[in-house]
């Protein structure tokens, strides 16, 4: 027996068990293999808290990434959407992570919520959920909003610093956006093209629309990693080791998404090599779930 769609066959079911292991696995795991022999305090429950980011990310790349797909795939028909679910399961992530807070605090409830970090992840929550249920009526569109609430909120929340919180805040809010179009994004087009068994133009417009990403992108991270990552501390630091994973994975995608746009432009097939960029683009979500975990080197080190 078999089941329907992507997951329709047993090699493909076992592979995404697999698949799913191994992510579960490294978000457990990895930042306490990022910070050997760094002489870094670990951090409590970060496993946990690297599982509930990841969901929190992914949730988001795929909600932002239909709303921009939507608009991209013309006419035609169109996948099912996934935004209301991956709303609630950002929601329900983002609550995870404040009810792990409190429990590892050992603060009250009330009292958590009157601290920074617990009113940024009520607001993050309470935004997923009004995405869903934008998601969910008559105007889905709506959900821009409340997701770019969420959006506002994760970038407050991960720049504390008195130093030029803005200019950091700022950043964050660039760079999250631009990686959740990319990624959710491009999951969309796959998805069309799937359905449609074709769809070239949508894959074309998608390439136009993922250059001006890419370089938000670049720009972004380049200019946060400088702020952020003294060059002693590249490889001495859990964070500088998890950022230069990253990069060799934004590397690998960049090639990929410069042999898709190749093979398009040259009227081959550009869907074998957007789906490896998919995957490698999901991989460098799951490290980015892990960057937002592990010790922030900046002032830390001389």
């Amino acid at each position: 027996m078999t089941l329907p769609g992507p997951l329709g066959t047993p090699s493909r079911l076992t592979a995404a068990v697999l698949a799913s292991a191994v992510v579960l696995g490294f978000a457990l795991l990895g930042t306490g293999l990022a910070q050997t022999g760094t002489g870094e305090l670990r951090i409590p429950a970060a496993g946990t808290t690297t599982v509930l980011r990841l969901l929190v990310l992914t949730g988001l790349a795929v909600h932002v990434g239909e709303l921009a797909g939507r608009r991209l795939a013309g006419e035609g028909p169109r996948p099912r959407a996934w935004s209301a679910p991956a709303a609630l399961l950002a929601a329900a992530a983002s609550a995870g992570l404040l009810l792990l807070f409190t429990a590892v605090s050992g603060l009250s409830p009330s009292v958590v919520y009157g601290l920074r970090e617990g009113r940024l992840l009520l607001v993050t929550a309470n935004a997923f959920v009004l995405a869903a249920l934008c998601a969910a009526s008559r105007r889905p569109g709506l959900a821009v909003l409340p997701l770019a609430l969420a959006v506002g909120a994760e970038a407050l929340r991960a720049h504390p610093e008195t130093n030029q919180p803005l200019l950091g805040t700022g950043l964050t809010l660039v760079h999250l956006t631009a990686a959740s179009l990319w990624t959710g994004t491009l999951l969309y087009v796959l998805r069309t093209m799937r359905l449609r068994g074709g769809g070239r133009d949508v894959l074309r417009r998608y390439a136009r629309m993922a250059a001006w990403v890419y370089g938000a992108l670049a720009v972004t991270g380049t200019v946060s990693t400088l702020r952020k990552l003294p060059p002693d501390a590249v490889m001495s630091t859990a964070y500088g080791r998890v950022l230069l994973l990253k990069l060799v994975l934004f590397g690998g995608a960049s090639l990929l998404a410069l042999a898709a746009r190749g093979r398009l432009m040259s009227g081959g097939n550009a869907q074998a090599p957007a789906r490896v960029e998919a995957s490698v683009l999901a991989g460098i979500v799951l490290v980015s779930a892990l960057l937002t975990v592990v010790p922030n080197p900046h002032g830390l080190t001389p």
